[in-house]
């Protein structure tokens, strides 16, 4: 499943774009090695890329400063799969493990696996995360695994919020975790994810105490390191208001609200799922929130979405085929690439006008959609719960009076 988007962009890619963003990673472990400031440094012409993340992600990229960029580039595709794969593995962990008809386990857990997972490397985001070497899949695949229920062996001597801390270290979007955390009144694993980004963060000071002042005081506040904000691919909340709605404080009143609303819609599914003992679901709810309400959501920041068909299907879909038109809905409109649509239909001057601009915003739509497709999942799984436990009791009554 993934062969394709692989020999693609990284064989018949235009080398001048050939995984531009493993290239600034590497570059910033180049800029430690070499003393060079990490925040000035730029990759080669004509993509001219910095560094935006913090110092420690720097820290961390000093050993693909040890290898050719082309061993890099390759090594970082593979880790994207073998990462992807594992989030398919962990989010769909009640599905590939379901048991047939006559209880025995059966011997298809590797081929339900690999049908599961190959269809989510056709997704824009996971192939966009290909194409440019992105850090997605790793962030993701780091969330699911310090929230999910029951909680891997591996982590068994990780307290819970560590590897949210660890990721946010890296990458500030994680931290909506620690939003979810605190508004389901989870003390313990916020300050834990908190105090091991804090750990972190101090650890690259002790280290690298110019670039943390020039990544705390300085590269942090500039929005343009990130690139154009009102381009296609930001597909967040302030993206598309960027492109369609009014200026100056009108529109960021107006993104406030919007704000405001959905991150109340959100997180109220994410604490629901998490009362509910839906652990997929919350990851999903929460994943999304970094997309819709972080000021820029590049396409490639939606790797959310493989986490959120899964919880869409959920355990067993074929008793309820409406699971599978919901996540097949989901998985063609993130594989259509549709901001592009949009793109072409107003590039060649298509009418009516609208209809290119919904195409243009059409991950954002697709991420509101995906919301509201967790919740009617969850509302189902929780009717479906409710309906099960009188029968339940009834028949343990029905036992008893029998012995």
């Amino acid at each position: 499943g993934a062969a394709i988007p692989v020999v693609r962009y990284l064989i018949f890619w235009p080398k001048d774009q050939w995984q531009v963003d493993v290239e600034v990673y590497r570059q910033a472990g180049e800029s430690i090695l070499l003393g060079r400031p990490i925040y000035e440094a730029m990759t080669e012409a004509p993509q001219l890329l910095p560094f935006t993340y913090p110092p420690f992600a720097a820290l961390l990229a000093i050993p693909l400063a040890l290898l050719p960029f082309g061993v890099v580039g390759w090594l970082w595709t593979a880790a994207q799969i073998a990462a992807t794969t594992a989030i398919v593995w962990y989010a769909g962990y009640r599905l590939i493990h379901a048991r047939p008809s006559d209880g025995r386990p059966g011997l298809a857990r590797p081929i339900v696996l690999g049908l599961l997972a190959a269809p989510m490397f056709w997704l824009h985001p996971v192939g966009d995360g290909i194409r440019f070497g992105q850090v997605n899949a790793f962030m993701v695949l780091a969330c699911l695994m310090d929230l999910r229920r029951p909680r891997p062996r591996l982590l068994r001597a990780l307290p819970p919020g560590a590897l949210v801390g660890f990721a946010m270290a890296i990458k500030l979007t994680p931290g909506v975790f620690v939003i979810h955390y605190v508004l389901s009144r989870r003390w313990r694993e916020a300050f834990t994810a908190v105090g091991a980004a804090a750990l972190a963060w101090l650890t690259a000071f002790l280290i690298l105490p110019e670039a943390s002042w020039a990544f705390w005081g300085g590269a942090l506040q500039d929005p343009a390191r990130l690139g154009p904000n009102m381009g296609t691919s930001n597909q967040s909340l302030r993206g598309v208001l960027m492109r369609i709605g009014p200026d100056g404080a009108l529109g960021t009143g107006i993104w406030l609200v919007c704000v405001l609303a959905v991150g109340a819609y959100g997180f109220g599914i994410a604490q629901r799922a998490h009362r509910a003992g839906d652990s997929i679901t919350e990851v999903a709810a929460v994943g999304l929130m970094a997309c819709l309400l972080s000021p820029v959501a590049w396409i490639h920041h939606f790797h959310w979405m493989v986490v959120v068909i899964l919880a869409v299907l959920g355990a067993a879909p074929w008793r309820d085929r409406r699971r599978l038109v919901a996540a097949g809905v989901l998985l063609v409109w993130f594989t259509c690439r549709l901001p592009w649509w949009g793109i072409s239909w107003l590039g060649n001057g298509w009418s009516p006008d609208f209809v290119g601009r919904l195409l243009q915003n059409a991950d954002l739509i697709g991420g509101l959609l995906a919301l509201w497709l967790l919740h009617w999942s969850l509302a189902r799984d929780l009717d479906e719960a409710a309906t099960r436990e009188p029968a339940t009791i009834e028949a343990a009554t029905r036992e008893r009076g029998q012995v």
